[in-house]
């Protein structure tokens, strides 16, 4: 149609509606995704009840901690806050997007140019404002000045909502801090408040987990499919990244996985090694999936026909008893201390290479708490006790100090009001049981 001046705000409305219309949140996660989840029997989570919880979730800390409000970049954070998504990974590493929710008052989204479209469904986002990013990228030797067009709609912000001049912030340079300072505001740890809030799941929040698992294994059981001898790690590997985006999965944090000799010791990235008939499999998924929750497991395989050795089964039999008995030790509450004093470890000839965690909180991506060995537990290692409507993973990693392979399992745990739920259901490979 032909361009009138006289229709620049209508169009650019009538713009807005047609993308928010078309968001992939809108859209969904597809027919292969839903029947997956059909066949699991698994209900939708109600998103704008799981979104309400979390904004409440996030309100009750920032007033415990006596807060105005805080200021979120990490996107993992925002989207907790505002169930919304924009270049995930891009914006984690380029400070582009922001978020402010007041403790009493509006969540206010500063998001990248022309993106206003991609929150509207969310139903918890208040106003849209265009950021003011002050990295370098975008300021270079300017970054004072534009730091301080920042620093005024922050304060803007405070004044109309804030009660104080005390700010939650997860992530920020020294620039910001000191010139919210200038202005008489002052910072605390917005990563404590968040990953407290985060801490407890909504039912609603277990059902878009349970979802995003499902999707993670229909992905491993096409990656299983695929491991032959002669394929390469990462050609493997790719099948679990093609797996999740085609179930609307969003990235996957690490490339952890490793064949043969490379299994041992852990945390080989994924290579270009041939994986030979014979040779053990092991990954961890580290994967974002559907509804952006984490799904992090890891299995490990036996490649092609050959009969396991000897020394492939009695690793992989120490890892799983070991996972075993931890996951039975998960119970309502007890402490952190007590879980990992009760905890079975690797064998002496093994604890040298051992799995850096016993357990770890996850969520929308790990999360608070970290449980180290009772062995490295330190003076400053955080106690506490596991509550009902925490999910943490239980891991473990076998591997002979100077031995060939090694062999990594992990289960993700819901804590019940009685005990504990496996969340995960991937069969180990019974040639190696």
């Amino acid at each position: 149609m032909p361009f009138e001046p006289g229709s620049v705000e209508a169009l650019r409305e009538a713009s807005r509606e047609k993308a928010a219309s078309l968001n992939q949140h809108v859209l969904g996660y597809g027919a292969t995704a839903e029947a997956e989840w059909a066949a699991a029997g698994i209900a939708a989570p109600n998103l704008p009840a799981m979104r309400k919880y979390r904004l409440e979730r996030i309100r009750a800390e920032l007033k415990r901690r006596d807060y105005a409000g805080a200021l979120l970049y990490d996107p993992v954070n925002i989207r907790y806050a505002t169930d919304s998504t924009n270049m995930q990974l891009w914006v984690a590493h380029n400070p582009t997007r922001h978020c402010f929710v007041a403790t009493e008052g509006p969540v206010v989204l500063f998001d990248y140019f022309s993106c206003e479209h991609l929150s509207d469904h969310s139903g918890v986002v208040d106003e849209v404002r265009p950021a003011v990013s002050w990295m370098y990228l975008y300021s270079g030797e300017l970054t004072d000045a534009k730091v301080r067009r920042w620093g005024a709609g922050i304060a803007e912000l405070m004044a109309e909502f804030g009660g104080n001049r005390r700010i939650a912030v997860d992530h920020i340079n020294p620039e910001g801090v000191e010139e919210l300072a200038r202005r008489g505001i002052s910072v605390g740890n917005g990563e404590a408040v968040m990953e407290k809030a985060r801490l407890i799941k909504s039912p609603d929040e277990i059902l878009a987990m349970r979802r995003s698992i499902v999707a993670c294994e229909a992905a491993m059981g096409e990656m299983e499919a695929a491991l032959k001898p002669g394929i390469s790690e990462n050609e493997l590997w790719a099948e679990l990244h093609r797996g999740n985006i085609a179930r609307g999965g969003e990235w996957i944090e690490t490339r952890l996985l490793s064949s043969g000799p490379r299994t041992n010791p852990w945390f080989q990235e994924c290579s270009s090694r041939v994986i030979e008939n014979g040779d053990l499999v092991a990954f961890d998924t580290d994967l974002i999936g559907p509804y952006g929750f984490c799904a992090d497991l890891s299995r490990t395989w036996l490649c092609g026909d050959r009969q396991p050795s000897n020394e492939q089964r009695d690793l992989f039999r120490i890892a799983a008893d070991q996972i075993a008995h931890n996951i039975d030790l998960m119970r309502p509450g007890i402490s952190f201390r007590d879980l990992v004093e009760r905890s079975a470890v690797p064998p002496g000839d093994c604890f040298p290479t051992r799995y850096g965690v016993l357990y770890h909180g996850v969520g929308l991506a790990d999360e608070y708490p970290t449980l180290p060995h009772a062995s490295d537990w330190t003076a400053d290692t955080p106690d506490g006790e596991l509550e009902p409507g925490m999910v943490l993973c239980v891991e473990s990693y076998i591997g002979r100090l100077g031995g060939r392979e090694g062999v990594k399992i992990e289960e993700q745990i819901l804590v019940t009001g009685t005990g504990n739920e496996k969340l995960s259901s991937y069969p180990l490979d019974a040639r190696l049981r």
